[in-house]
Formats: C-alpha cells, sequence, structure tokens
C-alpha cells in the first residue's frame, strides 16, 4: 500500500505490483485514465475516506459520485479505510467514536454499489485496544509493533523493541564554575565530572534535550544532559557514578530508558524519536 502517490510513480506501481491509496478525484480519473490508456484491468487499489482525520481522502458528501466512479474504474478496490485522529485519548472518546460511525456508513454505501467485496479497516495501535469493535476485516499495527503503547492502556504489556547505544568518547573532571558546551549553558559544581557521549541532534537526538531536560542510563544510573547538545557528541553529567570508564557503553533509549520517557521529556511523541534517528547511525537487527 503506497499511502500518498502521484502521478510520475504509475508507471512504478504497476512494474512492482504497489497498491496505491486514492484519495482525491483529480487522482481517481489520472490513475483510471493511465490504466485503461495501458491496457490494464483490475490494478488493486485502496480508498481513503474522510471522517475527521482532514488529511486525505474522499468526504462523506462525495459517496455517491465516488460510487459511480469506482463502477466504472480500470481498478478494483481492495480496500475502504479511514484514519483515527485521537484514538488515544480519553477525552476525545465522543469524536472518536463518530468518526467510527461515519466510517462504518461509507463503507457501507460503498459496499452496495461494488460488485464485490473489500477489505474494511480503520483502527491503528490504540483503537486496536480501545476500541475493540472497530476491528473489522483488519487493523494497521503501527508502533505498536516497536512496543509503544501509543494508548497508555498497560493493558497489552507490550515490550519495546528498540535500543539506542552510544559509547564514551571522553570523560573530564571540571572545576566549580568551568562551563559545558556551546554558548556556555552548562555550568559545572564542585567536583563535577562529565562524560562526552558520541551522539548528537545529526543522529536524532533531540537538541531540545540538552541543559538538563534529557537524561542517558550509565551504570545503572541516570545521568542528566549538561550543556546543549551539540551536532555529533552530547555532554553528560557523571558526578557520583563509580566505576565509569572511557569507551563504555551507555543507553540513550531501550528496556533501561523507556522511549515514551524520551519522547516526554523532548515533549513529542515516541513515533517522533524513532523516525528521527538518522540513516548515520549503525542499525543492528536480531531474530528468534
Amino acid at each position: 500500500m503506497v499511502m500518498n502517490t502521484e502521478n510520475s510513480s504509475f508507471d512504478a506501481l504497476v512494474q512492482y505490483n504497489l497498491e496505491p491509496v486514492i484519495y482525491s478525484f483529480s487522482l481517481l480519473r489520472s490513475y483510471d485514465r493511465w490504466l485503461k490508456k495501458e491496457g490494464i484491468q483490475q490494478s488493486p487499489v485502496h480508498i481513503e475516506m474522510e471522517t475527521g482525520m482532514n488529511r486525505l481522502g474522499f468526504p462523506l458528501s462525495s459517496l455517491e459520485e465516488l460510487g459511480a466512479a469506482l463502477a466504472v474504474a480500470a481498478f478494483k478496490v481492495q480496500s475502504v479505510f479511514s484514519h483515527m485522529a485521537a484514538s488515544e485519548e480519553v477525552g476525545q472518546d465522543v469524536f472518536s467514536r463518530g468518526q467510527g460511525d461515519l466510517y462504518l456508513e461509507a463503507a457501507a454505501r460503498l459496499q452496495e454499489v461494488l460488485p464485490y467485496g473489500f477489505l474494511r479497516h480503520i483502527a491503528n495501535s490504540a483503537a486496536i485496544i480501545r476500541y475493540p469493535a472497530l476491528q473489522l476485516d483488519m487493523v494497521r499495527l503501527g508502533i505498536g509493533l516497536y512496543g509503544i503503547d501509543s494508548a497508555d492502556s498497560h493493558r497489552l504489556e507490550l515490550q519495546e523493541v528498540s535500543t539506542l547505544k552510544s559509547t564514551i568518547a571522553q570523560i573530564k573532571y571540571l572545576h566549580e564554575g568551568d562551563t559545558i558546551g556551546y554558548n556556555r549553558k552548562g555550568i559545572a559544581g564542585p567536583g563535577t565530572v562529565i562524560a562526552t557521549i558520541r551522539i548528537g541532534y545529526a543522529d536524532g537526538y533531540p537538541r531540545s534535550l540538552g541543559n538538563g531536560t534529557g537524561k542517558m542510563w550509565v551504570k545503572g544510573r541516570l545521568a542528566p544532559v549538561i550543556g546543549s547538545v551539540c551536532m555529533d557528541m552530547t555532554m553528560i553529567d557523571i558526578t557520583g557514578i563509580s566505576d565509569v570508564k572511557e569507551g563504555d557503553e551507555v543507553v540513550v533509549f531501550g528496556n533501561e530508558l523507556s522511549v515514551n520517557q524520551l519522547a516526554h521529556w523532548a515533549q513529542t511523541i515516541p513515533y517522533e524519536i524513532l523516525t528521527g534517528v538518522s540513516q548515520r547511525v549503525k542499525r543492528i537487527y536480531f531474530e528468534e
């Protein structure tokens, strides 16, 4: 499924057996014309309905026109779906249930005009847990695949699968009043010991975690960031943590320090932390 395609990619879609999401009449007509010109029939597509996310999708007011267009199109509808906007928030339950009702109405009306069945799906990770009636024919487990409970329900006892690690490049013993990092934002107290870690904002460690906001796991303890996060390096305060040596491993997030906690400190969501880890960071995969 290709969520946001464009006209220039039609040939690649067919060549690699990809299935585009059709979310507007302009895209529907363009793809239909291209398929008919190429003599291609029954090419699989997915229809996105707008139920409240207001990102992509056909409005429910266009269902009659949409049904008529699909009935004569050169493609076959594999699924009709929509996106939940706030399924993880208890305070948005009325809105979320309304989204579900609108989607079910749209799917039912399209099924009336299509001579074959299609899959129905709207539930994301949080909705799978919080709205079981919306599991329908399939669900879209996104951040849940990485062991993150976006609804914070703890009902599934998910285990985080990702760990971000680095190592200590250098340890420094500072005098009171010494400053650390760009713009001298970090200031040493009596007996301050710092460690320079091989990670920075170019690697995906947010700059907003500087100056004590973020922490890293060192030798069984949390060590706060001291000073500003640099492009390639970050300094942490390891004062009072014993037996720390240059080259030692440091956990940025993982079993010892949840990515949820890191996201909370950075005032963002776990998805942004996970997707923000840049391509220059080495990946190692394990399987059982």
